[in-house]
């Protein structure tokens, strides 16, 4: 299982979610171009020294990604608050992709469109979303429920 970040727009979030993978073992795949720059140092504050355990991957674009997600398999699992299908009601599997929206905009139609499933968070009736960080770590967690993918090694 892997977490894809399409352009992300906030540095913090990133390292957060690098921690995140490098503390659960899941990798992560950054689709460009970011609203940030990607160095280190600019992720070094959120991701802390985790980002040197993180499995990291960027794309130079949605479809470079695309392609190499074709070539290895897998399904492509948006999370968006347009879904009607809550991530809790999703069976997830090991060769999922994640696949987390800019903060700002979320994803395309035409990136929409590509994904196999769309799950949604459910939320109270007004909120609009939740920080893209924090919404990744909880159905990452749901999917590794499922799939058996925690691990302590």
């Amino acid at each position: 299982m892997r977490v894809a970040l399409f352009q992300p727009d906030i540095a913090q979030n990133t390292g957060t979610l690098l921690r995140l993978g490098a503390c659960l073992g899941v990798g992560v795949d950054i689709i460009e171009p970011a609203g940030f720059d990607l160095s280190r140092r600019a992720l070094k504050r959120s991701g802390l020294d985790y980002l040197e355990k993180a499995e990291l991957q960027r794309h130079e674009s949605f479809a470079a990604f695309e392609q190499m997600r074709r070539d290895k398999g897998g399904r492509l699992i948006l999370l968006t608050t347009r879904a009607s299908l809550p991530y809790m009601d999703f069976r997830f599997r090991q060769d999922d992709y994640l696949l987390l929206g800019r903060e700002s905009a979320g994803v395309p139609d035409d990136v929409h469109d590509c994904a196999d499933e769309a799950v949604s968070i459910p939320m109270r009736k007004g909120m609009r979303s939740l920080n893209v960080a924090i919404a990744g770590a909880m159905v990452l967690g749901e999917a590794l429920r499922q799939t058996g993918g925690f691990r302590a090694d």
